[in-house]
């Protein structure tokens, strides 16, 4: 019961969070009610010890923090970090496409996706948008998440009688066979309000001011029946929509499912399952109001976009936003800038990212002997060409959390005939020089649209990044190394 306990509350994490944006959206909203204060990068901070902060970076990254009232700069901190980014489809600046009679959309890939499984799935689009407002003579320009609820798109798969050597292999043209068909060209144009302002392009006089401040000139960018769903949703009309951040998604919600009831079907468990059980564990192990009483540290929770590209923007993991937070809280408590040197030394991440769990029909795709598998607990990732940071003292502070709480725990190796993937672990250690663990849950199917996981690692996860949180501060006084 209890493991299910926790499994709901994350299928309600995933439900909300179709996007980055929503899934940064719905951190903060659980971050506020658990009594974490909202900090703005822009301004000067005003941090005290046994308070609770957070910020966030592009509404795409979060970053969340409990300082100890034992805490004095210099102290070291104790994340966990994670991404909130999928492999999926995102909409192009230009988006419109028209081809046999069909209105389609246009969308790049975004991370390695396993495309084939987007194919025949319900999709609508989700992500943001920045919209004009006007009031009272002025304009502004706000920044708002939407998401169509319904499913309005569809990638069809090709009859089996127009490719027979499909099932000897499906092979997917990501530009021409990855096309989302929103309409067809007739119903569009019969069921098209006569509001639709297309003159801008189409002979009418225009000095230049009118089509730059909006996304749809002429409606040569993106088609106007996708505007006008968009601002139905947005409360807002299609002119006024200046520009945006969109991806497919699909409409199937998530769900514990399984003869048992021991599974979780959904998208995006890869990563928001860690980004989730992260969260949901700071918050726990600062609720209580003796919490941060003895605490002598920072505990942290990073949770970054663009893991999947490569971690390399103003957001992601290869940026200063970590190093940004860590010294900005040191000098609030400590003017000296050495600390911040000292602070590393003493500090600890735990790089939680989705691993894969041993798959009963391809059992030769793992190593002998590391196979993970589900309800076994966290997976501790290792590689000795550092594509994960692990290494034998992190390890251990890893597990020695894990025997004094008796939770499982299982490890990872890549076998040497296969590629290794890497994670936010190896850019942060060495970015920040931070002691660094590659962990993660089992999972299958991953970067697929449809992911699996288990019920009970998502307790064991979540238990595991709270004991860390809790007791590292005591373990990491008794670990000698380099004196």
């Amino acid at each position: 019961m209890e493991s299910s306990a926790v499994a709901a509350d994350l299928v309600d994490f995933l439900n909300a969070s179709p996007t980055a944006f929503h899934a940064v959206d719905e951190a903060k909203k659980r971050l506020k009610s658990a009594g974490y204060v909202q900090i703005d990068e822009k301004q000067d901070w005003d941090l005290k010890a046994g308070n609770k902060y957070f910020f966030t970076r592009n509404y795409s990254t979060i970053v969340a923090f409990a300082i100890g009232k034992k805490y004095v700069a210099g102290n070291g901190f104790h994340i966990v970090g994670a991404h909130t980014d999928s492999p999926c489809l995102k909409l192009k600046p230009v988006s419109k496409v028209i081809k046999s009679g069909f209105l389609e959309v246009g969308v790049q890939t975004y991370g390695g996706g396993l495309w084939h499984t987007w194919f025949d799935r319900d999709l609508t689009v989700a992500g943001r948008m920045i919209i004009r407002n006007k009031k009272d003579g002025s304009e502004s320009y706000l920044h708002k998440l939407v998401r169509i609820e319904e499913p309005i798109m569809r990638i069809p798969t090709l009859a089996i009688h127009l490719e027979r050597g499909v099932n000897d292999g499906f092979k997917v043209n990501t530009q021409t066979h990855l096309l989302p068909v929103l309409a067809t060209s007739i119903k569009a144009e019969l069921n098209k309000p006569a509001s639709i302002d297309d003159s801008i392009g189409n002979g009418a006089p225009n000095d230049g001011s009118k089509s730059s401040k909006r996304i749809n000139p002429g409606g040569e960018q993106h088609h106007s029946l996708l505007l006008q769903l968009l601002a139905a949703q947005a409360g807002c009309e299609p002119g006024d929509i200046c520009d945006f951040e969109l991806q497919a998604c699909d409409t199937q919600p998530s769900i514990i499912a399984g003869a048992m009831k021991e599974f979780i079907f959904s998208g995006r468990l890869d990563n928001l399952c860690m980004s989730f059980c992260s969260l949901k564990a700071l918050i726990d192990a600062t609720s209580p109001e003796n919490s941060l009483e003895d605490e002598v540290g920072v505990r942290m929770v990073a949770l970054f976009d663009h893991e999947e590209v490569g971690s390399n923007s103003a957001q992601g993991a290869g940026s200063p936003v970590m190093f940004d937070a860590l010294s900005r809280i040191t000098s609030t408590f400590g003017p000296d800038s050495k600390l911040i040197q000292k602070a590393i030394q003493k500090s600890f991440l735990v790089s939680a990212d989705m691993a894969h769990a041993l798959h009963p029909n391809y059992p030769d795709k793992h190593e002998e002997n590391h196979q993970p598998k589900f309800h076994g607990g966290l997976v501790i990732k290792n590689n000795a060409n550092q594509r994960y940071a692990t290494n034998a003292i992190t390890s251990f502070v890893f597990r020695e959390i894990a025997a004094k709480h008796n939770i499982p725990l299982q490890d990872f190796v890549i076998r040497n005939d296969m590629p290794c993937g890497s994670t936010i672990g190896p850019i942060l250690a060495s970015g920040v020089g931070i002691r660094t663990v590659d962990v993660g849950a089992p999972q299958w199917s991953m970067h697929s649209i449809r992911e699996m996981c288990a019920v009970d690692d998502v307790k064991h996860s979540y238990e595991h990044f709270k004991a860390f949180f809790q007791d590292f501060s005591q373990l990491d006084g008794k670990i000698a190394v380099d004196i």
